[in-house]
């Protein structure tokens, strides 16, 4: 059999192309060579571009999202999404892609767009069943200051409603501190997200399909030296501690695991999404937080700890990934 012609894009729009950048070390270096022709993009404010052998810098012809290499035009039988934050996570790259008729490794176009918007994200999940916690959304153009949110108890998560990487997230114990919070959450976005604190612990999951079937990972608990899992307890080493497995009884890991599922066949995920949740033994329910459809995948990332932890190598993980986007 031949060998598939895969775009892998990186880098992209945002703060969080360091992130992607991080997470394409990772994925390069466990791509199945034997099955896959490779050829890593960048897509950067300054063009879309592939790098040579020479460290030439060759441009993507954007109306078919090709390139010409040695005089040959090279075209893509799949693309392999590792961006974070726009345009590889909202849903702007899957359009065109889509308008293509490339297939590509991530949530479709809408759901990619859907859960970029943890509010939107949290109201279907809400409607379909599944706990969260209350919130409050704050659009810059309409909002009056920090007594919109007057209705939730404290203390509070504040934080951007698009994107990841918990950037310009805040916890805020009194309602003298939400004004900070918010002027600080809306230097990253015009649209922020106020939402009650649940009391628990924190787990998250990667789920992705393969074979038709969909595989929930081992599940990971966060536990941060930090008061709570911000942009410095996730990148910075020594800053938390993730505990993969998980250990927690079995009926908690399973509840996290239905949930988990659940929400990925409720939104209508494709290829691999990390969810995270707070467990609140009170309730004995886990809540979910938000929906990560591009997560990240450097050496020490959450998913590639599951992946090891059920038995699977990455090279095999990101092979499944893309054999599937076929199907779809």
């Amino acid at each position: 059999m031949s060998k598939r012609t895969i775009a892998f894009v990186t880098g992209g729009y945002s703060g969080e192309a360091v992130i992607s950048y991080k997470s394409a070390i990772t994925i390069e270096n466990n791509l199945d060579r034997d099955k896959f022709d490779v050829f890593k993009i960048d897509i950067h404010p300054s063009g879309w571009w592939y790098e040579n052998e020479d460290g030439e810098d060759i441009p993507v012809d954007r109306n078919d999202f090709s390139i010409t290499v040695n005089d040959n035009k090279i075209t893509f039988d799949a693309v392999l999404i590792g961006i974070h934050g726009t345009p590889g996570e909202d849903g702007k790259l899957q359009g065109y892609f889509d308008l293509l008729k490339i297939p590509y490794t991530s949530c479709d176009a809408s759901t990619s767009a859907l859960t970029f918007n943890k509010r939107y994200t949290v109201a279907v999940a809400a409607f379909g069943g599944i706990s969260v916690a209350r919130s409050v959304l704050l659009l810059k153009k309409t909002a009056t200051g920090a007594e919109e949110p007057g209705s939730l108890k404290f203390p509070v998560f504040v934080k951007p409603n698009n994107g990841g990487s918990s950037i310009g997230m805040s916890k805020v114990t009194e309602p003298a501190g939400l004004e900070a919070a918010i002027a600080k959450a809306f230097k990253e976005d015009d649209q922020v997200l106020v939402e009650e604190f649940i009391a628990g612990r924190e787990f998250t999951i990667g789920v992705f399909r393969s074979g038709g079937k969909i595989v929930t990972l081992p599940i990971t608990e966060v536990i941060s030296k930090k008061d709570f899992f911000d942009y410095e307890a996730k990148y910075v080493a020594g800053m938390s501690e993730e505990v993969t497995p998980a250990q927690a009884p079995d009926d908690v890991v399973k509840k996290v695991q239905e949930a988990a599922s659940k929400i990925y066949s409720l939104l209508n995920c494709r290829g691999i999404v990390r969810i995270d949740f707070i467990y609140n033994e009170q309730d004995g329910q886990p809540y979910m937080l938000e929906v990560n459809t591009v997560p990240g995948q450097s050496e020490a990332s959450i998913v590639p700890q599951q992946v090891r932890a059920m038995g699977w190598n990455l090279k095999d993980f990101y092979t499944a990934l893309i054999e599937e986007c076929f199907n779809y």
